[in-house]
């Protein structure tokens, strides 16, 4: 990043080959629209390089990883917003936990973690992640109590950030 910042194209076009593949698929998978996610690829990538100073330090995929979410959260709502209909008010995932987790994104890391979970616990994280559906929306879609899900969503970030810091799971 240090290199984008001085306006090194070819130190961009590595990040680019490195993640865009992340990017368009955390865009994708939240959209479910292929012309979206490429929308939000481009816009994601755009800001990379027209403000690098906006990543600070940290997890270069957390950080792009949230950048991403939140812009296809963006237009998710600006969909909403055209429909009439109402946004919702919270995001499926509790935030400090998910910017623990996300802290430590390596895609390909998370991505095994994220199979090693029981079914209960990913379905919501997956639901509540990649879609931006609020616990309530995920309780309705699966037919599951809203405090379960609450539960279960909380008790799979705890074995995902303690699976992806290499520790063992109370």
């Amino acid at each position: 990043m240090e290199r984008v910042r001085e306006r090194d194209a070819a130190a961009f076009e590595g990040l680019y080959d490195a993640y865009h593949r992340l990017v368009y698929g955390i865009a994708l998978r939240v959209l479910a629209d292929t012309a979206a996610a490429e929308d939000v690829t481009q816009a994601v990538f755009l800001k990379l390089w027209s403000s690098p100073q906006s990543y600070v330090r940290g997890n270069f995929g957390g950080w792009i990883s949230r950048v991403t979410r939140n812009r296809a959260l963006d237009v998710l709502r600006g969909r909403t917003a055209h429909s009439g209909a109402e946004l919702p008010e919270a995001v499926a995932v509790d935030g400090a936990m998910e910017e623990a987790v996300l802290a430590n994104l390596d895609a390909v890391e998370v991505r095994a973690a994220l199979r090693r979970l029981p079914e209960d616990q990913r379905e919501p994280i997956e639901l509540g992640f990649f879609s931006g559906i609020t616990h309530q929306e995920i309780a309705a879609r699966t037919g599951t109590p809203l405090g379960t899900i609450k539960t279960r969503i909380r008790s799979g970030l705890r074995k995902l950030r303690a699976d992806l810091r290499g520790t063992v799971a109370l």
